[in-house]
């Protein structure tokens, strides 16, 4: 058999019908591609091992009794990937025609792209933000309180949310939603894979930023667009009580916490070694 051209990654968790439309569409779209499936699928039950095995039936697959973390999940099946791109994929992402063979179409041609990410859509049409500048302390305290009500903290939400360009063009933001993510397996040898330390959230802030750091763009390609059940999960609603109430709240400041100290540690050790 061929090395495929292809590895598509889903990190799975609970969540089968969304799984489900995720295959169909799959195997809907994917006519010209030579590729290869590896599924990884968390807080594994009988059921839903039937269900993938039945449904994919050629793909490979590895179950865990306990929930391994999306990217702990994305660099196990890039271990196993022999493909020379892969497509990290989440389970609730429904493919159009067309639009992988687009993305490995444009990625093979600008070299210098680590990552790259197509449109994402509500199911009533309508475009997600998906590309962000980076966080900063207080666009996290802004996004959860009723600070964002005021100009100063607006401002900084918005100029997080990149506001200010047109998600109809493509752009060269600082990260990108890790929903659907096209890199280089050449790159990733380069750059590394996750930062495990993330156990949930901000590993896709973390990856990005490395890629930068690499000298690799990281690209937002509206040319094509993927639909997305997005649900902000770490936010129910209820303010900065969410930490309170909500385990989702508590692991995304964790790690934006993580993300801050390390970063801000990089920049220490950097004006160190050059003093």
């Amino acid at each position: 058999m061929n090395k495929p051209d292809l590895s598509i990654v889903i990190v799975h968790c609970q969540t089968p019908n969304f799984l489900k439309m995720c295959l169909g569409s799959i195997f809907e779209t994917l006519s010209g591609i030579n590729y290869e499936l590896i599924i990884v699928d968390s807080l594994s039950s009988s059921g839903t091992r039937n269900l993938i095995k039945e449904r994919a039936p050629g793909a490979k697959l590895i179950f865990s009794a306990t929930n391994l973390g999306y990217a702990r999940g994305v660099n196990m099946g890039i271990k196993q990937a022999e493909g020379n791109f892969v497509l990290a994929l989440n389970p609730d992402i429904i493919l159009t025609s067309g639009s992988v063979e687009q993305l490995l179409a444009y990625i093979q041609a600008h070299p210098d792209i680590g990552i790259l990410a197509p449109q994402l859509r509500n199911f009533n049409g309508t475009v997600q933000r998906s590309y962000f500048r980076y966080y900063q302390p207080l666009t996290v305290i802004a996004r959860r309180s009723f600070l964002k009500r005021f100009s100063y903290f607006r401002k900084i939400v918005e100029r997080f949310l990149m506001t200010d360009t047109d998600p109809e063009k493509i752009q060269t933001p600082d990260w990108i939603m890790g929903s659907i993510l096209l890199v280089s397996k050449q790159v990733i040898a380069k750059v590394g894979l996750m930062d495990e330390s993330f156990f949930m959230y901000f590993e896709d802030v973390d990856w990005a930023r490395r890629f930068w750091q690499n000298g690799f763009k990281v690209v937002y390609y509206p040319k094509v667009f993927a639909y997305h059940y997005h649900q902000r999960e770490s936010k129910s609603g209820y303010g900065i009580f969410d930490v309170l109430i909500n385990r989702k709240t508590r692991w995304h400041i964790s790690s934006a916490a993580k993300f801050f100290l390390k970063y801000r540690n990089l920049a220490r050790a950097a004006n160190l070694s050059s003093s």
